[in-house]
């Protein structure tokens, strides 16, 4: 039986990606909470010594650690024939919305939502703007992606649906709304039965 053990935060959306996969999998796991506000030399040695960058997530899998979220989404995937990785089609598919994912609503949305945190300092005006305008542009091209299935990967989520949540979940945090489909496509991700609150993944 394979040993999964996954380092992350709650106000981490790529260990959220990773947290929801898991969970939609059906796949055991344990979790341990790295305090991603803490200086990075301070953090625990056992996660130090499994984490190349000091940085969440990371998945141990019988004691091999992948890190970085896309890599991790993907390994899941085409190790378990899960979420997409049962069929070639589903791998692709999952491969194009992680790559779009990291390069677009995976950029600018981390960066609204931590311009707006408590004690953050925020953001100058025209930054601000500038990640709004690309953000503006990346809920279009979701609504082109989703076209008018359920979830990013057709009936079913996969590891794309998994990668969006991972920022989408907070706009009202980051000060941006979603589209029509991007409300519908969030309100069926809520519902799905293996969905948790960030802090329910990562309990302290």
């Amino acid at each position: 039986m394979t040993d999964l053990h996954l380092y992350g935060h709650p106000d981490s959306g790529h260990a959220c990606k990773v947290a929801l996969a898991l969970s939609l999998a059906g796949l055991a796991h344990r979790t341990t909470c790295i305090d991603i506000w803490a200086a990075p030399e301070t953090r625990p040695a056992a996660f130090l010594a499994v984490s190349p960058l000091a940085e969440v997530p990371v998945l141990v899998i019988d004691g091999t650690p992948v890190f970085q979220s896309g890599a991790i989404l993907m390994e899941l995937a085409q190790r378990y024939a899960v979420l997409g990785g049962d069929t070639s089609e589903g791998l692709r598919r999952g491969r194009e919305i992680l790559m779009w994912e990291a390069n677009r609503i995976g950029l600018c949305l981390p960066q609204l939502k931590e311009a707006g945190r408590p004690g953050s300092g925020g953001l100058p005006a025209d930054v601000i703007a500038w990640l709004t305008a690309r953000f503006e542009v990346d809920r279009a091209n979701f609504d082109r992606l989703l076209g008018e299935a359920r979830f990013l990967h057709g009936e079913a989520p996969g590891i794309g649906d998994c990668a969006v949540w991972g920022y989408v979940q907070w706009l009202d945090e980051a000060g941006v709304a979603p589209s029509a489909k991007m409300r519908r496509w969030s309100e069926a991700m809520r519902a799905l039965p293996g969905m948790k609150s960030p802090e329910a993944f990562f309990p302290s």
